[in-house]
Parts: C-alpha cells; sequence; structure tokens
C-alpha cells in the first residue's frame, strides 16, 4: 500500500493515498442515500447496487456512483465506528448542518418522509398545471356544447385538447411513480399499486 508524506513547516503527516474499494457483500454506509447500513449487490462486472425497495443506487467499485456525470467524489464508505462518527459529525453535527427541517407531522406519525423544498415546489406545479389544464379543457367542452365555435374549429380544439391530454397524463403518471417508489420503502408499501 502506498503511502505518501506531506511536510508543512518542521511536522511530517504520513497518510494513505489508497482509495478505498469495495466488493459485493460489503457492508456500506451512504449518507446521500440515508443514514442506514447497506449491503453491496452485484449487478455486473463493473457496477455495484445498493437496494432500497425498487430502487437501485449504482456505484463502481471506487465507491464513486456509476454514472461519470453524478458525482466525483466517492459516495460510499465502509461500515466502521470511525466512519460512522466522521458521517454523523459531518451531517448531524451543529456547527455544519445547513438543513432546515420544517416538520408538519402529527404527534402520532409513526413514518416520516423528507422531501426537498425544490421537489415539493415540482410537485405542486405540475398539479397547478394539470388543474389549470383540466380548467380550459372544460371551457372548450361548454363552448363546443353551446355551439360558440365552429366545426371545423372544434376539431382542431378537440385534437390540440387530446394531445395535451396525452403529454399531462405521463407528466403526473412519472411524478406519480416517483413518488409511489418513495412510500415503497415505507410502511405504506402494500397500498402501493404499480
Amino acid at each position: 500500500m502506498g503511502k505518501s508524506i506531506r511536510t508543512t513547516s518542521n511536522t511530517q503527516t504520513t497518510t494513505n493515498s489508497t482509495p478505498a474499494t469495495f466488493k459485493a457483500g460489503d457492508s456500506v454506509l451512504c449518507p446521500s442515500v440515508g443514514s442506514g447500513t447497506y449491503t453491496l449487490v452485484q449487478k455486473s462486472k463493473d457496477c455495484l447496487t445498493i437496494n432500497i425497495g425498487n430502487v437501485e443506487c449504482l456505484y463502481r467499485a471506487d465507491g464513486r456512483a456509476y454514472h461519470d456525470d453524478c458525482y466525483a467524489l466517492p459516495q460510499l464508505f465502509h461500515d466502521m465506528p470511525a466512519n460512522r462518527q466522521a458521517i454523523a459529525t459531518l451531517y448531524n453535527g451543529s456547527h455544519t448542518s445547513q438543513r432546515t427541517v420544517i416538520d408538519i407531522t402529527e404527534a402520532d406519525d409513526k413514518e416520516a418522509v423528507l422531501i426537498s423544498a425544490f421537489d415539493l415546489r415540482d410537485i405542486a406545479c405540475d398539479i397547478d398545471s394539470a388543474a389549470t389544464v383540466i380548467s380550459d379543457i372544460g371551457k372548450l367542452l361548454g363552448l363546443i356544447h353551446y355551439e360558440k365555435i365552429d366545426t371545423h374549429t372544434a376539431i382542431s380544439m378537440a385534437r390540440l385538447t387530446h394531445d395535451t391530454t396525452e403529454t399531462w397524463v405521463n407528466l403526473l403518471q412519472a411524478q406519480l411513480d416517483s413518488i409511489n417508489d418513495t412510500l415503497a420503502m415505507t410502511a405504506y408499501a402494500k397500498e402501493v399499486e404499480k
């Protein structure tokens, strides 16, 4: 195992320059996924996974995310007391946490799912946009019913409405699938229909 010596002023510090490596079956910590301990599973020759419900998180043997465009730094750490302490200090320390948690749970809630404000805003925007489209479709149907537009215009508008409806069905279904994937990791997993 290679060692490097860093000299600062009159002191020398020996550090391990060999990156950690991981294999299937290793017990690991992955703070970007959650606070638990996870077991790596071999997906392919060069791909390891952490499976959480129906979600697969992909990693390389060096602990970095599998896809090149994701993370440059390792995301996995061997499950050892020193790593647990370092992660706890980094993520739970009072001086290092930059996260504000707004707790709207009830006292008798047994589970809570944290969702970023960004994701919650996206869900709210999708619901608002879908409601607007449904309202517009209702207005169009009213115009057709009361014969306020001619037949050719009604046919064109119906075609556009159909295309818009199909687009919004696909967008909302993708959003619902994402929410259901999260719910599948909770006690409500039995109620989630695929």
